[in-house]
């Protein structure tokens, strides 16, 4: 069976580069046997392939194929007989290939059929080691029925393509795409803050258990670790299917895409705004308004807004805004730029910690990397640092600890 007779899997890439490495598999009079490896070699570097170059490009390419079976499994649902019988045939072909004997491709070239890439060169090692796990089950199969088996276990479990396994998303260029970089921060390693952390993960546990959940606007002092909340719950959650999506101002007209897209997968996505906040000028928040709460369609259970801000009122008021020859209705007016902020059900405040607290912070943060000081001299430094450079917050601590570093590097 030739790869044009694929039904399910049609279309398995578009790349020219990755064609061009499955036509020497079909017919190795094709391409010849160094073009083969050179295309493999380009292909590693962009996919971050290694061990046996063909069985990871496999490997990726069925990771990443959204289809009826990929996703129907993502959300959970039987694959009826008739469907598997048809899947069995695409598969019938891609275990074959993926078994392929390369034992008579010359010498020279073999060594270089088997690469490994320098672990530190990792963009992402999370999707790295789930990827070679997977590729080890499959080369491990015996049969088509077992082939079939792993990839519906893995295809249960994570679901299929960038959704199934990227953790954050940016909206660019009208669509969609992955974060690579994502920091590990964990909400253990924001020091203090206890009753907000709290609250932050109940209302997110809650939303991923399919419970009533609300939006959440998270406000006060900056660099006391708002946004680092929000992040760290990736981390902790990724498993259990939370997704999010970082959206900026300037893109709130495209929210209505952004959810159209988001709707209709089986994660639980948050809407991530970071330091949110209007002039008076500025009239995207209507388009944000319109999207939370008072449109005709109705926001989807599986999508939720975060957002950050140092202002609890989001949009800036000033005192011209407040007279009354600016407008008529003048109440009027001032609860039109305070309703944006009712729709955020989950209202939490962080300030600036104080001396103890954030030498709290400090302590810790050293105890973290190992820092080599005794507390007497690492406080003293600390409290000169946050004179010249900000005062007390976590932000304050964090930079601190990184000059140290730096000095001792």
């Amino acid at each position: 069976m030739q790869i044009d007779q694929l039904i399910i899997y049609k279309n398995i890439s578009q790349d020219v580069d990755v064609l061009k490495c499955l036509s020497f598999v079909e017919d190795e009079s094709l391409i010849n046997e160094s073009e083969f490896i050179s295309q493999l070699l380009i292909l590693a570097e962009k996919y971050e392939l290694h061990g046996q170059l063909f069985q990871s490009l496999l490997t990726y390419l069925l990771a990443y194929h959204e289809n009826t079976f990929t996703l129907a499994l993502e959300r959970k649902k039987e694959i009826p007989d008739s469907l598997k019988k048809v899947v069995c045939h695409d598969f019938e072909y891609l275990f074959r290939i993926f078994h392929y004997d390369f034992s008579h491709i010359d010498s020279l070239y073999k060594d270089l059929f088997f690469y490994f890439i320098n672990s530190s060169h990792i963009i992402n090692q999370e999707i790295f080691d789930l990827l070679s796990h997977l590729q080890t089950q499959l080369s491990q199969s015996t049969s088509v029925e077992e082939f079939y088996q792993i990839l519906y276990n893995h295809y249960y479990q994570y679901g299929v393509g960038k959704y199934g396994l990227n953790k954050a998303f940016r909206y660019l260029n009208n669509q969609i795409i992955p974060i690579d970089h994502i920091g590990n921060n964990t909400l253990e390693q924001l020091i203090g803050y206890e009753s907000q952390k709290e609250r932050l993960t109940a209302n997110t546990e809650a939303f991923l258990k399919g419970h009533k959940a609300n939006n959440v606007l998270l406000y006060g002092d900056s660099g006391t670790g708002k946004s680092s909340s929000i992040k760290a719950l990736l981390n902790r959650y990724y498993k259990d299917g939370l997704r999010m999506v970082e959206v900026y101002k300037h893109q709130f007209i495209s929210l209505p895409q952004i959810i159209n897209e988001l709707q209709n997968r089986h994660y639980r996505f948050i809407i991530f705004m970071d330091d949110l906040s209007f002039e008076e000028f500025e009239v995207e928040y209507k388009y944000l308004k319109a999207v939370i709460e008072g449109g005709l369609e109705k926001k989807p259970d599986n999508i939720l807004i975060y957002a950050t801000s140092n202002r609890r009122h989001l949009i800036k008021e000033t005192w011209n805004g407040r007279q009354h020859d600016q407008e008529i209705n003048n109440n009027d007016a001032m609860q039109e730029k305070l309703s944006l902020v009712s729709r955020f059900g989950v209202q939490i405040m962080y300030i600036h910690p104080d001396k103890q607290h954030y030498l709290d912070i400090i302590d810790a943060l050293a105890q973290a990397y190992h820092l080599n000081m005794s507390v007497d001299q690492l406080h003293e430094l600390a409290l000169q640092w946050e004179i010249r450079n900000g005062g007390f917050s976590g932000r304050t601590a964090k930079q601190f600890i990184h000059m140290l570093l730096s000095q001792q590097s």
